[in-house]
């Protein structure tokens, strides 16, 4: 966090004791907004709700992924807010992921975020996208100096906080397993997201079979697993 908002928080926790965050996601085929407070140090989840992209075959279509986001990014907001049952004057602070992910739906939601920080005349902070999901964890968990195995649909992650910067200690060398999950998913007939559809059918599986996969040092290669299945 830069010096700026370091200052305005400061001055702001002086003032009421309590801070309140409107966050933005729109990396991919979901678009969600969360809510959260934080007073003195407990950090308190007011709201999360989002709207996920389904298209009909294939997988994401970022043209088509970012024209849903359009779509929704107003009654999003607005339900997340209901929910979190404050008034949009309460929220002090805008967040939203500035990357990585799918350029236009990046586009979408920071054009969304920039309207919203400036009818409500708040600050408005870019965060990194894999940054959030390792602090988030870190929120729900409560865990203290966590090495972290970060999987998403297009990254894979071995990283922990080293001098108040996330190291990346390992990492896929080729695709990551979200995105090889699919790609497999794709091929057999399932539905985009594939991951959570092979996960339950293998819940049922009766046999283990050996497929390859390599591991190079801390990084991993996931291709080989791919072309085998």
């Amino acid at each position: 966090m830069n010096l700026k908002f370091q200052v305005y928080f400061d001055d702001k926790k002086k003032e009421t004791g309590t801070m309140i965050c409107l966050g933005i996601e729109g990396t991919a085929h979901s678009f969600g907004v969360g809510i959260i407070r934080e007073e003195a140090d407990q950090v308190d989840i007011l709201s999360n709700v989002r709207s996920v992209y389904t298209p009909e075959r294939g997988g994401i279509h970022p043209r088509e992924a970012a024209q849903h986001l359009g779509k929704v990014i107003k009654d999003v907001i607005k339900k997340a807010i209901e929910t979190a049952e404050i008034r949009l004057s309460d929220i002090d602070l805008v967040a939203f992921a500035q990357g990585p992910g799918l350029g236009p739906c990046l586009r979408t939601s920071a054009t969304g975020a920039r309207a919203l920080s400036l009818l409500i005349d708040a600050p408005l902070v870019g965060v990194n996208h894999c940054v959030a999901h390792a602090e988030i964890g870190k929120l729900i968990t409560d865990a203290e100096d966590p090495v972290i195995l970060y999987v998403s649909g297009a990254n894979t992650i071995v990283s922990a906080l080293e001098g108040r910067r996330y190291r990346v200690f390992g990492e896929t060398l080729d695709i990551a397993i979200g995105n090889m999950l699919d790609t497999f998913a794709r091929e057999v007939g399932l539905q985009h997201p594939g991951g959570p559809k092979i996960e339950k059918l293998a819940k049922k599986g009766k046999k283990l079979i050996d497929l390859p996969y390599i591991v190079k040092g801390m990084d991993l290669s996931f291709s080989g697993l791919l072309t085998a299945t």
